[in-house]
């Protein structure tokens, strides 16, 4: 995910030719030094095939290309060898994804305004029409789901700001358990519009189940030219889907930056979710 600079709260939320739901008016990350992460940390998050570029260290763990969490946990899994393909636009998974299919996977909603809550029932309606062999649905009242949804307020720093974060699938097959989203005016503005924030929760429900972001090996070609780079060949952590396109997919739901609206499945993105899920 590579970020936008930050204008003014109208600006940021017209100009989200940003990043994605991971990012998206801006970046989802200010840069922080390196210094306060250990070479051994940097180390294996490269060599998970991550970008250590504006890596930020947080309460969880560490956050990379904008709006991904890696914990300890998933820096401590060992490699397992995988063909992949590095320097093509196409979808791409992570090691890790759900197991025990079919499922159902319950999300909740903690904290947040209605919108966020009516965001996360049109998320829930566009995975379920797909007819996958995992389905969502909103957890039982009072209950925390399989997927929690929370929010976090922090404004923009360095010229960006993050609009929301979230993990992969353990090693066991389970679903990341949180989503974050910035409750700060600057991300999504006073009255958040709606789609807009289905559609963020969408991208992050996908790394959640096992998506890395279709362009990672170049984020330029969502990010700009801010977003340049290549992220390098790994031996985990981006496993070509077969089927999708060998070159650039523009509307793809998990383009690391966002365009600032509704973004949803686009043709190869079904054929790619139906891969792994269907």
């Amino acid at each position: 995910m590579k970020r936008t600079k930050f204008l003014s709260i109208a600006a940021a939320c017209l100009l989200l030719t940003n990043l994605y739901s991971c990012k998206s008016n801006n970046t989802e990350n200010a840069v922080e030094s390196k210094t306060d992460i250990s070479a051994d940390k940097l180390s294996q998050i490269k060599s998970l095939g991550f970008s250590t570029d504006n890596i930020r260290k947080i309460d969880e763990g560490y956050l990379v290309e904008g709006d991904i969490l890696l914990t300890d946990d998933n820096l401590a899994e060992p490699s397992s060898g995988a063909n992949l393909n590095i320097a093509e636009t196409e979808q791409y998974r992570t090691t890790n994804i759900v197991k025990s299919l079919p499922r159902v996977i319950t999300v909740s909603v903690t904290n947040l305004p209605q919108v966020y809550s009516d965001a996360v029932n049109t998320m829930i309606s566009r995975y379920n029409s797909l007819g996958l062999r995992i389905t969502f649905q909103r957890a039982s009242a009072g209950t925390t789901g399989n997927i929690n949804v929370v929010g976090f307020n922090e404004g923009p720093s360095g010229g960006f700001i993050t609009l929301g974060s979230a993990g992969f699938p353990t090693s066991s097959g389970q679903p990341f358990n949180q989503i974050k989203m910035n409750t700060n005016a600057a991300a999504y503005g006073t009255n958040p519009n709606l789609l807009y924030l289905a559609s963020v929760i969408q991208h992050e429900v996908g790394h959640c189940i096992g998506f890395r972001h279709t362009d990672y090996m170049n984020r330029a070609f969502s990010c700009g030219a801010s977003g340049a780079g290549n992220e390098g060949a790994s031996n985990v952590g981006a496993i070509r889907i077969p089927g999708t396109p060998s070159t650039p997919d523009s509307g793809s739901f998990m383009l690391a930056c966002s365009n600032g609206g509704n973004r949803t499945f686009n043709a190869n993105d079904v054929i790619a979710v139906n891969y792994l899920y269907k």
